[in-house]
């Protein structure tokens, strides 16, 4: 039998109205990221034809640099074996150059996009979440250049038997070059994600000093799999990795240091024992 009292059908309405409003808010989440990535599409296509027009031939130089460097004299060549592939390559270079020139602004576009749930104190915070963000990321494509291309050249054109000739096309070449900054760079914002999730409450220095090995674990995986395929190169990755990670447990323990400061009445959580059978853990 239905009731049809005033409070259940009050009660009813209230439902449906909360589940109408976590509805509405989360298609303008939906909304929110579209308007955001147009935005950032809008820029990179602005940045593609630029570079496209007035830069590629500088950028294509300065990736032949630790190359030619590498090769023997008179071997200092690229070569492509299709009709399309110079072509190609200038299109992706265009492309790489748009991400890494106007990264602040992708940033910015990714931190206004989170910024509606965050406290006032927290989105004051966008200028130097752009600016590391930028920072770490070019300076992990830097760290690829400056570091790991002329180490790996090296041993990569002088690996092998005395006879052996390297023909090299220009597709894989800079296929190759700009993969390995763009990945280098990507994983350089390691520390920016974990110290963004430390002030957001979501990440503790005392999981991460508890967590250590684990994370030295993935941070191998990780460095296996974007490094080329030797030891010297992933462990070149992996030294900075490491010591980012430090760097920014650091940072996180700091931060909570002077909350806990600013904060004296809030007393902490007591740690919960660890259960098997009821499956908490501190």
């Amino acid at each position: 039998m239905v009731d049809n009292s005033p409070l259940f059908l009050e009660d009813f309405s209230l439902v449906d109205q909360q589940h109408s409003n976590a509805f509405m808010g989360f298609w303008q989440h939906i909304d929110e990221a579209k308007t955001r990535l147009t935005r950032s599409l809008i820029v990179f296509l602005g940045g593609f034809l630029l570079c496209y027009f007035f830069t590629n031939r500088h950028v294509f130089h300065f990736l032949q640099k630790p190359l030619f460097e590498a090769l023997p004299p008179g071997q200092q060549k690229l070569y492509f074996t299709s009709l399309f592939e110079n072509f190609m390559t200038h299109l992706k270079i265009a492309g790489y150059s748009s991400l890494f020139l106007f990264c602040p602004y992708y940033f910015y576009q990714f931190w206004s996009f989170i910024s509606p749930g965050l406290h006032a104190k927290e989105k004051r915070m966008v200028l130097p979440f752009v600016f590391s963000a930028s920072f770490f990321f070019v300076a992990g494509g830097a760290f690829a250049y400056f570091v790991l291309f002329p180490i790996g050249f090296k041993y990569f054109i002088s690996y092998g038997l005395p006879g052996d000739t390297p023909l090299l096309t220009i597709d894989s070449y800079y296929g190759t070059c700009l993969k390995l900054i763009f990945m280098f760079g990507a994983a350089f914002e390691l520390p920016v994600l974990m110290i963004l999730l430390g002030l957001l409450g979501l990440l503790e220095s005392s999981t991460l000093r508890a967590q250590r090995r684990s994370a030295y674990i993935g941070i191998t995986i990780v460095a296996a799999f974007i490094a080329p395929p030797d030891a010297i190169s992933m462990l070149l990755l992996m030294a900075p990795l490491v010591l980012m990670y430090e760097g920014a447990t650091l940072v996180i323990a700091f931060f909570e240091r002077k909350k806990a400061k600013e904060n004296p009445d809030a007393a902490p959580e007591p740690e919960k024992p660890y259960d098997p059978f009821v499956g908490e853990s501190k």
